[in-house]
């Protein structure tokens, strides 16, 4: 990883570290943070000549060499100053809260218009809607490209930035020609390589945010920050990762909660973690004591389905979306609990 002097390197500078690495079989990712640009090289960096060659330009300050398998979202990569901004948010800074609809029903605008009021009201910062769903069953609803058009109408009347899961190329493109702000790959979809590498492609030169919640099925950590670095390796480092429960299901909840690995996170990535508390446990009145087990762990967001009549609700919208009035009390606790939580500017620094 290649940290120049300057905030960024100017072109006649990009195309000669591109020649030296390009002699050694490598190429030039750049990786645009917030405050300053990184320049990633992809493919074995360990050729000695290499580096020592790149060390010699003036308008290098140093080149990091991380062995691990995932050197953009690692820890002691240089993008560990990088901040990602989401509407009035700040991750790290704030404690995030997304919540909507977990299925948008294409029939009846009328109750998204009124939850995405009522979350904002209750202090949700972003808005989630389920355009299209992944379904077990083929016969039951998989959701609708009518339903983008109503979430996209949510965001002009609350001005609410919005979430939206996509499952393929066509509803990726769709997702971003109507300009959502955050994408959501499920966990049905974690490791689906090639999608990853479309949405890496998709983003690169966009302030897109990328919600990347965990595989279904447990496995390592590694493996979930892997998927995470194909994403970020097309130059594009706004990414969000999300335990959401996982298989197989603890008796009585929907999944096997998760949220107690945030920590386990922290200690090998930068990247903030969002916790969806919903999909973990699977029923609305056990929402809010996961959300706040989610913060107590360190979290730096939650991603809760919320309705504003959830018995009238599609996809799992009545049995484990809380009203906006539970949604309202739980956000001032988990505040609380966050700022409880969060260290000092001293303890941090230490």
């Amino acid at each position: 990883m290649i940290l120049p002097k300057s905030n960024r390197l100017s072109a006649d500078q990009l195309a000669e570290i591109t020649q030296i690495v390009g002699g050694f079989g490598c190429r030039i990712q750049p990786i645009v943070g917030a405050v300053r640009t990184i320049y990633a090289i992809v493919g074995d960096e360990r050729d000695d000549l290499m580096i020592t060659r790149l060390e010699g330009l003036n308008y290098i300050d140093r080149i990091d060499k991380i062995q691990s398998p995932f050197k953009l979202m690692d820890k002691r990569s240089d993008l560990a100053s990088h901040r990602i901004q989401l509407g009035s948010v700040t991750l790290g800074e704030e404690l995030l809260v997304i919540a909507g609809q977990c299925t948008i029903d294409p029939k009846n605008p009328t109750l998204m218009y009124e939850t995405a009021a009522a979350v904002k009201e209750a202090g949700a910062h972003v808005l989630r809607g389920g355009v299209w769903k992944p379904r077990t069953n083929p016969y039951a609803f998989q959701g609708d490209a009518k339903s983008l058009d109503i979430l996209m109408e949510a965001h002009r009347r609350t001005g609410l930035p919005v979430d939206a899961e996509v499952m393929d190329e066509q509803q990726l493109k769709l997702a971003l020609d109507a300009g959502v702000h955050m994408l959501q790959v499920g966990a049905r979809n974690a490791l689906n390589y090639s999608l990853l590498r479309a949405i890496g492609r998709a983003v690169a030169e966009r302030d897109t945010v990328v919600l990347l919640k965990r595989s279904l099925h447990m496995g390592p950590l590694n493996e979930f920050l892997s998927a995470a670095e194909y994403i970020a390796s097309f130059g594009n480092p706004n990414i969000l990762l999300c335990p959401r429960g996982t298989s197989p299901t603890l008796d009585g909840y929907r999944n096997h909660p998760d949220e107690s690995i945030t920590p386990l996170l922290k200690e090998k990535t930068w990247a903030p973690v969002v916790v969806d508390p919903s999909h973990s446990v699977g029923r609305a009145s056990y929402v809010p004591a996961c959300a706040l087990a989610a913060v107590a762990y360190g979290a730096d967001g939650l991603c809760i389905e919320a309705h504003v009549k959830p018995t009238q609700g599609i996809g799992d919208d009545p049995k484990q979306a809380v009203t906006p009035d539970v949604l309202a009390e739980l956000i001032a606790q988990a505040r609380q609990l966050w700022t409880l939580r969060r260290p000092t500017k001293v303890e941090a620094g230490a």
